[in-house]
């Protein structure tokens, strides 16, 4: 009988070793450090943050040199030019709150470009992930540079539709 459990233990001992995950991980930052692809978009989004920046810094000094004309000369003014040059620097604060959001604001024109230039070295990392993932015979790929992000895994081990049908029976 001991035979039979000993026989039993060395047959599945190899099987339970084989069925271990491979686990990898890569520093995506380190990636996107060192690769040219990302280098160039992010030196061209630079560029285009610089340059708002500018325009964005011009239109706060024409505001701040109005609205320090105004605060020197509003005791000798009249109600009416008064009146007028507020809602003149209402409205340049206005303009300058809409170029910030226009090009800085979650949806603005630098999200887009980022989207834009980012975008084909982002699939083009991933694609070499999975790459290298299925070269190497790993189950999982993780990304160890911010937030822990699966950036591969074996669709076996997808569960989501599992999930979906336990809810829907509840």
């Amino acid at each position: 009988m001991k035979r039979y459990i000993f026989l039993a233990l060395l047959l599945f001992i190899p099987a339970v070793s084989s069925a271990q995950l491979k686990i990898g991980y890569v520093d995506s930052d380190t990636i996107m450090k060192n690769l040219p692809d990302a280098q160039d978009a992010q030196q061209k989004l630079d560029a285009l943050i610089q340059e708002w920046q500018a325009e964005l810094t011009k239109l706060e000094g024409d505001w701040k040199k109005k609205y320090d004309d105004y605060e020197k000369r509003k005791l000798i003014m009249t109600d009416q030019t008064r009146a007028e040059l507020e809602q003149e620097l209402i409205k340049l604060e206005q303009q300058i709150g809409e170029f910030r959001e226009k090009k800085f604001g979650t949806n603005g024109e630098l999200f887009q470009k980022q989207d834009e230039l980012m975008k084909p070295v982002q699939n083009k990392v991933f694609t070499a992930i999975k790459e290298v993932a299925v070269e190497e015979e790993l189950d999982f790929v993780f990304d160890r540079s911010g937030d822990i992000m699966i950036l591969f895994a074996k669709e076996q081990y997808d569960v989501t539709q599992l999930v979906l049908d336990k809810l829907k029976l509840q």
